[in-house]
């Protein structure tokens, strides 16, 4: 609660640094809300060890921290306070178990236009949700933006809702008069003398020494106590004469926005959520509200556009590169492959094991209960190149006992007997070489945890896949080359094939 006291103390407090007696309410306030989160903070603390937990804790009035990714904002409004704690295997409590109870502790501040709780373990490019909106009317991009927020309070474990509109601070707006035009006053003229005279004009710019001094002309400060002052404020006219500044506009109470945001000349607003982990997912929740909320906003207002930011966008802008890195990658992998094999076809059997690799990751997400993210598809372009060493190692075998005088059928039997022993150690040693990492629990890791499920997970998948795909592809190339082909025919019967004379792959690690 603000006191009198507590304003007289703020006024003397200025007084005492020279500043004129004059308090900024705002700021009043975000230091009472800052206290209020800090002393909770300072509670939770105590609960759960002390400052034996604790690595700091920062406070601040007149900016916040920011949403992830993003810096944070500015103005007297504004405060935040932020928990610095030890690593997570020397604290009894995690990071989002702190950030409940703080929650809890902290409760409903009235008159608070947002208040929001997270926590950090590493870089992320913005919030969970965040939907963009844009109008050219600011009266709809605000009605739209109050109804897409309340739609959100629909979705179980969304929280921290920000519909991206604040009130602002208050401000007098004024609006030219009859008086003021029968006088010839502007609106720039208004303007000019009432900034005059409460902020100032520059009346000298002396240079001293390397600094420069301004001289600002204003009111006594006598003058510029209260809003009495604004009100008979006199006004000066072109023609030499006076008027009071309330007989030449008429002053209403208003507030300005904190922020104006554009993109492509239009105003845009962001409306953003966070989500409780294990209760659900952003992507749930944006697929629902693409399905209904978006589309009927669009209808209900014509011109309302919308688009995916925060995560989403981070996301939609890393996969954009993935994929042309993904694709540039297959290309030298058949090139690597077409070169010794001296065969277009072999190439495209041994890469036939690349797709079974993203199921058997996509499937092992699925058992592990993690969502696929960016680090998983590159967890997934990394298996790409991995996969291909079973069936690689499979098709060289077949082609060597083919050498040998041996029919198709029999140099794939005999490759996948002698091979399925380094094919099977080979796979598994990958797979426990990743398993600590696969089930790791720290907290610090666990952003790297799905790049080592797509690798450990496809290369499991894949290796019963290869044992038997690549001979089944491997019989039917050869059959079909037999069968259409009079060179094909001929070197069935004679045991050569396409490729004969390409030199053995001596691969590492292979038995």
């Amino acid at each position: 609660e603000i006191t009198d006291e507590v304003l007289s103390e703020e006024k003397r407090e200025r007084a005492r640094d020279g500043v004129r007696p004059v308090f900024d309410y705002d700021v009043l306030v975000a230091r009472n809300v800052q206290a209020r989160i800090a002393a909770a903070a300072r509670e939770v603390i105590a609960a759960n060890g002390g400052d034996a937990i604790l690595r700091g804790l920062f406070t601040q009035v007149g900016s916040s921290a920011g949403q992830r990714g993003a810096a944070g904002g500015s103005g007297s409004h504004l405060c935040s306070v932020q928990v610095f704690m030890v690593p997570v295997n020397e604290r009894p409590v995690t990071a989002g178990g702190f950030m409940r109870q703080w929650r809890e502790r902290v409760g409903s501040v009235p008159g608070l236009e947002s208040l929001t709780f997270r926590f950090s373990i590493g870089p992320s490019g913005g919030e969970p949700i965040d939907v963009e909106l844009s109008h050219t009317d600011m009266g709809v991009l605000e009605k739209a933006a109050a109804e897409l927020a309340g739609r959100l309070t629909g979705y179980k474990g969304v929280k921290d809702i920000d519909d991206g509109f604040a009130r602002g601070k208050p401000q007098f707006d004024l609006e030219l008069g009859p008086a003021a035009d029968s006088l010839g006053l502007t609106s720039v003229d208004v303007g000019r003398q009432v900034r005059s005279a409460f902020f100032g004009t520059e009346a000298l710019r002396q240079q001293r020494g390397r600094s420069e001094l301004r001289v600002m002309v204003r009111l006594p400060e006598s003058e510029r106590q209260s809003e009495h002052d604004i009100d008979n404020l006199v006004l000066h006219t072109q023609a030499g004469g006076e008027i009071a500044l309330h007989e030449a506009v008429r002053i209403r109470r208003g507030r300005s926005y904190t922020e104006i945001r554009r993109t492509d000349g239009r105003r845009v607003v962001d409306v953003t959520a966070d989500i409780e982990e294990g209760v659900t997912t952003a992507g749930k929740v944006l697929a629902g509200l693409q399905k209904d909320a978006l589309p009927e906003l669009a209808a209900a207002w014509p011109g309302l556009r919308w688009s995916l930011e925060g995560e989403r966008r981070e996301q939609r802008e890393s996969m954009a590169a993935l994929g042309e890195g993904y694709m540039l990658a297959l290309l030298l992998i058949f090139a690597l492959l077409a070169v010794p094999f001296r065969s277009y076809v072999q190439p495209l059997i041994v890469m036939t094991a690349i797709p079974f690799g993203i199921v058997g990751a996509v499937g092992g997400h699925i058992l592990m209960g993690y969502d696929l993210s960016v680090i998983s598809m590159m967890g997934i372009v990394a298996l790409s190149g991995v996969v291909v060493n079973d069936s690689l190692v499979l098709v060289d075998a077949a082609n060597r006992q083919r050498k040998l005088g041996d029919s198709h059928f029999d140099a794939i039997a005999a490759a996948g007997a002698r091979r399925f022993r380094p094919i099977m150690l080979t796979s598994l040693t990958t797979y426990f070489g990743l398993a600590p990492m696969i089930f790791e629990q720290s907290v610090q890791a666990r952003f790297l945890v799905p790049m080592a499920i797509s690798l450990g997970y496809g290369i499991l998948f894949t290796t019963v896949i290869v044992l038997a795909l690549v001979p089944a592809l491997y019989m039917i190339v050869e059959d079909l080359r037999a069968l259409y082909t009079p060179t094909g025919a001929a070197a069935a019967a004679t045991g050569t094939h396409e490729g004969d004379d390409a030199p053995d792959l001596e691969l590492p690690g292979t038995m």
